[in-house]
């Protein structure tokens, strides 16, 4: 099984890409789906959010916007954070390919968007990272709920830039191309990845039920 790494920094497409690919057949791991997931009502994560940032749970789950004041221009309070959440996304993402494998699958996807970030090439056979142009990406995100140029900024700085992720990666995904080239780029994707052979499932020394810790 090929696990390949699918990224890139905010409002390049990465979700859109995401769809795409799962509608080709790759089982995709939403790394931001895991994170809602961990802070929702009675989330894995919760209790110990909690004890770290009082004051941000309300009837059982995080209140996102209040967590993201907590520890936006924060660097402290955000390591803290990812202390939490890294380590149960990382396990959400060992079962997910331990399931893909059981199934079979020829091709498993992580969406992961600190992917170069936090080491987690190293964990993946290829890499794939989506971009645009700036100002492509300035106006996809501006038009969010709640977004301002200096949370953009911000998020940002946080971000590795786009530039040297598309000199890391080995297969680059430009969606201000539209849609239509964009999917034929992912298609040609995964036509050449699945002729590969995969080297990080199963680890080595796997055994069938066995628990694996990243």
């Amino acid at each position: 099984m090929i696990v390949l790494g699918l990224t890139g920094s905010i409002g390049m497409g990465k979700s859109t890409a995401a769809r795409m690919l799962k509608r080709m057949g790759a089982p995709v791991c939403d790394s931001d789906a895991v994170v809602h997931g961990l802070l929702g009502r009675h989330g894995a994560a919760v209790p110990a959010i909690d004890a770290a940032f009082p004051g941000v749970v309300v009837a059982g789950a995080v209140d996102r916007r209040a967590l993201g004041a907590a520890v936006f221009g924060n660097p402290a309070a955000l390591k803290r954070l990812e202390a939490i959440l890294h380590p149960a996304v990382q396990a959400a993402q060992r079962r997910f390919l331990r399931q893909a494998a059981r199934r079979r699958v020829r091709v498993a996807v992580l969406d992961i968007p600190l992917l170069f970030e936090t080491g987690g090439e190293r964990k993946v056979d290829r890499t794939v990272v989506v971009t645009a142009p700036f100002l492509v990406q300035k106006s996809r995100v501006l038009a969010r709920p709640g977004m301002t140029p200096e949370k953009f900024a911000a998020i940002l700085a946080r971000q590795m830039p786009d530039a040297e992720k598309r000199r890391r990666a080995d297969h680059v995904v430009n969606t201000g191309d539209g849609r239509r080239a964009t999917r034929r780029a992912l298609r040609n994707i995964l036509a050449d990845v699945k002729r590969r052979r995969g080297r990080q499932w199963p680890p080595r020394g796997y055994q069938p039920g066995q628990v694996v810790h990243a």
